[in-house]
């Protein structure tokens, strides 16, 4: 297998990690379906490094088991390659999220979004006009 190692600063450009404490996901999840989401919509690549588990960690501000728990399932699910000295990997595995997941994910996100914007007083016909001028 090739591996290419990258920068985290080149990491991040390709993905940028974020938690949402207000989600009720739990960390190592968020960032379990944060990489699945970004190797099926080819953000992330077959071969490219990951960054370190404490390097995100310390990018997160979070315990850095819970970057190794998401790291170690993700092993398990044949995802990522930890190469011992050298760092973790993206596996050569064709990843897909079905429709039924992304469409559960958008709803996830389109619920959080829109409480935060009904709690400014903000109302759908306002969000919808606003995400009409970002075309």
């Amino acid at each position: 297998m090739y591996y290419k190692t990258i920068t985290s600063r080149q990491v991040e450009h390709m993905i940028t990690f974020k938690l949402d404490p207000k989600a009720g996901t739990p960390f190592y999840r968020q960032i379990i379906d944060q990489i699945k989401f970004g190797i099926a919509t080819g953000k992330l690549k077959i071969g490219e490094q990951l960054p370190t588990v404490r390097a995100l960690a310390v990018d997160l501000k979070v315990n850095l088991n819970t970057v190794a728990k998401a790291y170690k399932e993700l092993e398990i699910q044949n995802i990522l390659q930890t190469q011992q000295g050298t760092g973790t990997f993206i596996n050569e595995i064709e990843l897909q999220i079905s429709d039924k997941e992304k469409e559960a994910k958008l709803e996830e996100i389109c619920n959080e979004f829109s409480t935060i914007a009904f709690s400014y007083g903000f109302s759908i016909d306002d969000i919808i006009k606003h995400l009409k001028k970002q075309k």
